[in-house]
């Protein structure tokens, strides 16, 4: 049994590739993923609840957490301008690049530290990696939130019972702009933050 988790860097878990059916932008496709990622064997609950609130994506979107890529590359499906797409798991960014190029969907797949100090954002789309930890999360959000271009959104899903409400006074409390409940499925809550 390995200590692996969706947010270790080199995951030591067999890296046993198989294709999944899942359903993006409206279509039925086929995507590539692999144990020793967030959700290896469909579309994860709280990202389909994410997807069914989110508007049409605007301009630069950043996808933080992107895991094999459904929210990056429903974005990138949907005709977002640019995708980026960051994750600190190397198999997940692989397997990202690798399903947008079986899709024809351009997505920047990254690591933190790659994308430029200085890049902005004008839509987030995110289901965050809740269980890093309260104090991870929010270095993680620090790092990211702020980088929404004046006028931008970001739409983040978060377990109601893993501190949805919380998380939501938490980012209003740092000034990153308003922040409003927009949806709730299923015990899901789906947050934006409007800069």
């Amino acid at each position: 049994m390995t200590e692996d988790h969706y947010f270790t860097a080199q995951p030591a878990s067999a890296d046993e590739r198989r294709t999944i059916r899942v359903s993006l932008a409206g279509r039925d496709v086929e995507v590539e993923t692999a144990p020793g990622i967030f959700s290896p064997g469909h579309v994860d609950l709280g990202t389909q609840v994410l997807l069914r609130a989110v508007p049409e994506p605007r301009g630069r979107v950043l996808d933080i957490g992107c895991g094999w890529g459904p929210i990056a590359l429903e974005a990138a499906l949907r005709g977002a301008s640019s995708v980026t797409a960051v994750d600190v798991n190397e198999r997940a960014l692989d397997l990202l690049r690798r399903n947008a190029a079986r899709l024809g969907a351009e997505v920047d797949a990254s690591v933190p530290g790659d994308v430029p100090a200085d890049a902005t954002f004008d839509t987030i789309w995110s289901n965050p990696p809740i269980r890093i930890g309260k104090d991870a999360l929010h270095d993680l959000l620090a790092t990211w939130l702020p980088r929404l271009a004046p006028g931008g959104e970001a739409y983040l899903v978060v377990q109601k019972n893993l501190g949805a409400d919380s998380l939501a006074r938490w980012i209003a409390d740092q000034g990153w702009g308003a922040v409003e409940k927009i949806g709730s499925s299923k015990g899901f809550r789906v947050l934006r933050v409007s800069a």
